[in-house]
């Protein structure tokens, strides 16, 4: 018997990376939370990579996901603590169409081989 000689493990392409984190985005999204552990799932990979997609086209993208996220959990918050004295459905469902048009934009980019900015 020959022994298998050792090979490094290839490196995932980085847009494909982006690619799998923009759906996990979107499958949070448009379940509109019961799946929230794939938009989580996405922000973790993004954070992981980040330092890969450093000085590359996807490095914008990682950051402008990463921004989506962020705000749009900070402006969920406050819209949520608003719904107690009922103007916070506004709000939430503003961020909701905020988030949307953001994860739409950016994937279109990537797709067109640009940035969302």
């Amino acid at each position: 018997m020959t022994n298998p000689i050792p090979q490094e493990p290839t490196p995932i392409d980085l847009r494909v990376i982006t690619q799998v984190a923009y759906g996990l985005f979107a499958i949070g999204l448009l379940s509109a939370g019961v799946f929230g552990a794939a938009s989580v799932a996405a922000i973790v990979l993004l954070y992981v990579k980040r330092a890969d997609a450093a000085g590359t086209v996807y490095a914008v993208h990682f950051d402008w996901m990463m921004q989506t996220f962020w705000w749009g959990v900070l402006a969920l918050a406050v819209s949520g603590l608003a719904t107690y004295i009922y103007i916070g459905w506004i709000g939430v469902v503003a961020t909701g169409v905020w988030i949307l048009f953001r994860l739409v934009k950016g994937w279109l980019a990537l797709l067109e081989g640009r940035t969302p900015l």
